[in-house]
């Protein structure tokens, strides 16, 4: 592997190119990033890099998003199958059947969606800002369309008072833990604190001592006193947690809370897709332009 991970170095600095990585991805990709993050900063990231080729371990709304903000730059996504069972749940024409059923309001799109999608509505969101951008940024709406994700969309709800247009739509891994899964844990560690994300069902939320993004879990483990921790979203993170913070101790509320769409990107894939170009993000300008102004809103509400 060093081989490889040497050859990934050297090809980066002979193409200009940067590695994106989400919180997900496998330890060894994790290690070869030059940014590491949740969705909101990869966006971030992704707008402001002076690179001519973004490689991103992810999923493919994520490269999606980067090649929204960098229309010049390449961007390369190793695996093309690296998908998202949430994104998949709603289609343009399921978007536009919710718009023409009611066409007063502001549609609000969850980041974890495709391109078509997100050119469909108003304004994007994160985990990381949802909040925010109900509280602050669409204060004036009447009515709000929130798709894909009911938990998420439920979570902002009980704590911003607002009433949102749902999809039935998921993340399959978050719904799959479950309160039971919670308390097991908690019987075993009864001094750790219960840190869990907002795409988890609301019973599982209700026993939270914090809800966060991935991004904000690591910020607030950082800063927090305690030395144990049950981690309610996907394992993947426990890495940087455990990397970050090496005298503190962490337990997944379910160890099988595993995305197999965020493993099946390898380094081999990643020197692969670096050498030859493979992967390629494109998107029609049409697309892009109208996703973009969505993103874009979204990049003013930060946090």
């Amino acid at each position: 592997m060093k081989a490889v991970i040497q050859q990934i170095k050297e090809l980066k600095k002979i193409k200009n190119a940067i590695i994106l990585v989400h919180n997900y991805q496998p330890p060894d990709i994790q290690d070869i990033a030059d940014f590491l993050g949740d969705s909101l900063g990869l966006s971030i990231e992704a707008s402001r890099t002076d690179a001519d080729i973004i490689v991103f371990c992810g999923v493919r709304f994520m490269a999606e998003t980067a090649k929204i903000l960098s229309p010049n730059k390449v961007v390369l996504l190793p695996e093309k199958n690296a998908g998202c069972p949430m994104a998949d749940t709603i289609t343009v024409q399921e978007v536009k059947k919710l718009k023409s059923e009611h066409p007063k309001a502001t549609v609000l799109a969850y980041v974890n969606t495709t391109a078509d999608v997100k050119a469909e509505c108003d304004i994007c969101c994160t985990s990381a800002n949802a909040l925010k951008i109900v509280t602050d940024g669409l204060k004036d709406a009447k009515e709000i369309i929130f798709i894909p994700d009911k938990n998420l969309a439920n979570y902002v709800s009980r704590k911003t008072g607002r009433q949102f247009i749902l999809w039935d739509g998921d993340c399959p891994i978050h719904a799959h833990i479950l309160p039971e899964h919670i308390h097991f844990q908690k019987k075993l560690h009864p001094d750790a604190l219960v840190v869990v994300h907002p795409e988890c069902l609301p019973e599982v939320i209700d026993l939270a001592d914090e809800v966060q993004s991935t991004e904000g879990m690591s910020r607030f483990i950082g800063q927090s006193k305690n030395s144990e921790f049950i981690i309610g979203t996907e394992v993947g993170i426990l890495y940087r947690l455990r990397k970050e913070n090496p005298e503190k101790n962490f337990y997944p509320a379910s160890a099988q809370a595993i995305c197999s769409d965020m493993k099946k990107i390898t380094l081999e894939k990643v020197l692969y897709s670096l050498r030859f170009g493979y992967g390629e993000i494109n998107l029609p300008e049409t697309i892009r332009q109208r996703a973009e102004r969505s993103i874009q809103r979204m990049l003013e509400y930060k946090s």
